[in-house]
């Protein structure tokens, strides 16, 4: 007997699931809860099958079974209603799953624990390189040569390691649409080897203790700018990198601790880095305040309110005679790195730890801005005595080995 309006509107709950057909396959499932279901019960291919239709009261009983009529007439013609369900849904998803929509999905989960300038850059760069040519497709569809002709039209722009940078984003998001089920690979790693190769960047450096002796002692005689000169006398204490030195802000200086804690969106890798601060560099900063302290810069450019141009380190050593090929404003770091190593015999994941590189521990948790913090106090210390002895002429020796 068919159903009626009353009849299903009427039916209750009881303490087990129950059916009330009407005919054709058609049939209302009533949960214990009270939910009514709508099912087609059919056969195809030999096999017995269901397809939901819907719920009552969201799906009448008239609509139902135009419904079911609608896949009866699929089994009549050799269609699969439940696979033609199926690729509908299919369809559905692809168009609110594009590679924009996934993106900017991850990027909104990872935007928190990012600095803001990180952030920005990202999105940026999905935005002018990867957006206006796949961002509209399906990631599911999207295959490692698409991908490729994203990132070789970036190299045709001459920006080889932007290219390189964008395929590892990309790689990012793809992973993370195939760990939230909307992608089964990812494309990006099927390209290793398919970019042009990066060029190593050799950067001049001074890594003899004799030569970096004339250096610090050329220093020392520099007659330009006074804050050009401080900052000159302080890169070399602290070796941290050209943007982090001339971005410094007095507010990040702890004279109390005598450290410098230098923010996570001034960090190349986005961790805030701890710099302990020897005598050495503690009496140039007490002496530089009395001229740049009412302002928001360490060393200030021109005007108190910008930072000191990125070509006034470079142009003073080149006053200095020290030439491009053998000395810039990022050597400091190598000369601290190779003579702690090689001749202070400073054990190396101390070095790491205080140049902010990425180091991993035997857990292999990352970067800990406290980690070795003591170890390194001691080390920057013994540095900054080292070069006062390297800028007197002192014969070159190891001073006391500093371990852990």
């Amino acid at each position: 007997m068919s159903l009626t309006d009353t009849k299903v509107h009427n039916a209750k709950p009881r303490e087990k699931f129950y059916k009330l057909t009407d005919g054709d396959g058609l049939y209302l499932h009533v949960a214990e809860t009270g939910g009514k279901l709508w099912r087609f019960r059919y056969r195809f291919a030999g096999k017995e099958k269901l397809l939901s239709l819907g719920s009552y009261p969201e799906i009448s009983l008239l609509d139902a079974r135009k419904k079911r009529d609608e896949a009866r007439r699929q089994v009549a013609n050799d269609i699969d209603p439940g696979a033609v369900r199926k690729a509908q849904k299919q369809a559905k998803a692809e168009e609110t799953e594009t590679f924009e929509v996934i993106a900017r999905e991850w990027h909104s989960k990872f935007k928190p624990i990012w600095a803001e300038s990180h952030s920005s850059r990202v999105l940026s760069r999905l935005e002018q390189n990867v957006f206006p040519y796949i961002g509209s497709k399906p990631i599911s569809q999207i295959k490692a040569p698409e991908l490729l002709g994203v990132l070789r039209r970036i190299e045709a722009r001459g920006i080889v390691h932007s290219a390189h940078n964008i395929r590892g984003i990309c790689g990012q998001i793809f992973r993370y649409a195939v760990a939230t089920g909307r992608a089964e690979h990812d494309p990006s790693a099927a390209l290793r080897g398919a970019l042009t190769p990066v060029k190593t960047i050799h950067r001049a450096a001074i890594t003899e203790p004799e030569r970096a002796g004339e250096l610090l002692r050329a220093i020392d005689g520099y007659r330009g700018s006074f804050v050009v000169q401080c900052a000159l006398k302080f890169a070399p204490l602290t070796f941290v990198r050209p943007g982090e030195l001339r971005h410094a802000e007095w507010s990040e200086i702890d004279f109390d601790k005598s450290e410098w804690n230098i923010p996570a969106d001034k960090m190349k890798m986005k961790y805030p880095h701890l710099v302990p601060l020897s005598k050495q560099a503690i009496e140039i900063l007490t002496e530089l305040k009395k001229l740049t302290g009412n302002g928001k810069y360490v060393f200030p450019g021109r005007t108190s309110a910008r930072p000191m141009s990125n070509n006034a380190i470079l142009a003073a050593l080149r006053y200095m005679g020290f030439e491009k090929t053998e000395m810039s404003g990022h050597g400091f770091r190598a000369m601290a790195r190779t003579i702690l190593d090689e001749v202070l015999q400073v054990r190396p994941d101390f070095i790491e730890h205080q140049l902010a590189h990425a180091v991993k521990d035997p857990l292999g948790r990352a970067y800990n801005r406290t980690q070795h913090l003591e170890e390194r106090r001691r080390m920057m210390q013994t540095w900054a005595d080292y070069l006062d002895g390297l800028r007197q002429g002192a014969k070159v020796i190891p001073f006391k080995k500093v371990t852990g």
